[in-house]
């Protein structure tokens, strides 16, 4: 059931003629009725401007500007509602931010309450060099990052430091010490697509959190994330509010919920420190904190330093505190192999596909038509209490199929457990059950499920 996403890459977004995207870019200017075009490239001829920030100080509401090829030496940060477009897709425009905090930062922070930046649109660009995130999208709406290529940002980050540290990183963005905020990072932001992007060699590839607000209904779909050494290669991690409030908050106050990560390759990632990134990540450590109903469909995850999918609650109090809130996430369709043990309080014994670990309950998650292979354990379930559904995947051979380590309640019939027989089946190649199913495995696959 592989996805063949290793296939892609970002050379394979600029085959199209650029003409035929310009003509697009003026068809929907036009359409817009009051929207101008504007233009920048390195020698200021034709009208255009030389830096990407002037034409965007320049630019109304809905204006497009198309930026030429060369290299641009700054940060463009965007207040307003513009669409950024490489002229050129095969020889893009780099924005180069050496030094610098961002590369783009869209910046909603001085927007009203639940509003934000609006339609913006980042297409086409090499973004690079940044002290901090490549791209960097605070209290948006709407936003389209499309295109891209992200790499080797992050550079803020102090690896000498115990624990490692981003120094000089803004106060709003808490709990980034160890990763700067990654290649792409969304705060606070919602129904905004990430699609058909290239994000390596940061600390982490693309990363979705709540410190100034929910962060929901996003789409991360069809990137391919790889070899970011110091975190996950796609996060939904909830932060909490900044500042902390001084009562306990609501998990529906804040949170991240409802996003998508479907079709994306995320391969070698967090291989820089022991334990530093997954293939995708879902985190709520602490009370108040909140990361549920989100779907992780159909994506290749591979090599990673964590298990392909990992989910983490480490800390639980009673009321009036409110708990992590894990609940309701969806883990269905993917590829994953070859990836690596869970480390710290979520320790598991060997290389795992999925590991589930919380300190207080989980409940919900359902984990369906998932393809492992290469893994010592496939699925791994280590919370106190909790419900959890896992139907119709393909076990490795030889593997630990499930793996329940605590009190969680897993219903698992219809899985294929690599062998006929089932977990108790005859021959070397049967995965296994450790620790106790509720329901299941019986009745079990007697074929591989293929949808």
């Amino acid at each position: 059931m592989s996805h063949h996403l290793s296939n892609f890459r970002l050379s394979d977004l600029r085959s199209c003629r650029p003409q035929i995207g310009l003509a697009l870019f003026f068809l929907t200017a036009c359409s817009l009725g009051s929207a101008a075009t504007l233009c920048v490239n390195k020698t200021g001829t034709s009208g255009c401007k030389t830096t990407i920030s002037a034409a965007v100080a320049a630019a109304a509401y809905r204006d497009t500007i198309l930026v030429g090829s060369g290299t641009y030496k700054e940060q463009v940060t965007i207040t307003n509602a513009v669409s950024l477009v490489a002229v050129n897709p095969l020889d893009p425009p780099v924005i180069d931010a050496k030094g610098l905090n961002n590369g783009v930062y869209v910046n909603g922070l001085a927007a009203a309450p639940g509003e934000g930046v609006l339609y913006v649109v980042i297409k086409g660009f090499e973004i690079k060099g940044a002290n901090y995130e490549g791209i960097l999208v605070v209290n948006g709406s709407d936003i389209t990052i499309e295109g891209n290529h992200v790499h080797d940002n992050n550079k803020g980050l102090d690896l000498s430091s115990t624990p490692v540290t981003c120094p000089g990183i803004p106060a709003f963005e808490t709990n980034e010490g160890s990763d700067c905020g990654e290649g792409i990072h969304l705060i606070g932001t919602n129904r905004s697509t990430i699609i058909h992007n290239e994000s390596d060699h940061n600390s982490g590839g693309i990363l979705i959190t709540d410190e100034t607000g929910p962060s929901d209904r996003n789409l991360v779909s069809s990137n391919f994330v790889h070899d970011n050494p110091y975190a996950c290669g796609i996060t939904m991690a909830s932060h909490g509010p900044y500042p902390v409030p001084a009562v306990p908050f609501s998990k529906f106050s804040y949170g991240v919920f409802r996003n998508t990560v479907q079709s994306n390759e995320s391969a070698h990632n967090g291989l820089g420190l022991p334990g530093a990134g997954a293939g995708v990540g879902i985190f709520a450590a602490v009370p108040g904190y909140a990361s549920y109903e989100n779907s992780v469909l159909n994506n290749d995850l591979h090599d990673n330093g964590l298990p392909g999918v990992t989910m983490h609650s480490h800390a639980n109090f009673p009321t009036p505190l409110n708990p992590p809130y894990l609940n309701d996430n969806v883990i269905v369709g993917n590829h994953i192999h070859g990836n690596a043990a869970d480390t710290a309080d979520a320790t598991t014994s060997g290389p795992t596909g999925i590991n589930i670990f919380g300190v207080g309950g989980i409940h919900g998650t359902v984990i369906s038509q998932n393809v492992f292979d290469d893994e010592a354990i496939d699925i791994a379930v280590n919370v106190p209490t909790g419900q959890f559904d896992a139907h119709f995947n393909n076990f490795s051979a030889a593997s630990v199929g499930i793996a329940n380590l605590a009190g969680g309640s897993i219903t698992a019939t219809e899985n294929w457990w690599h062998c006929p027989g089932g977990p108790a089946g005859t021959g070397s190649a049967c995965a296994t059950v450790s620790g106790d199913l509720v329901g299941g495995p019986a009745p079990w696959l007697a074929l591989p499920f293929a949808p």
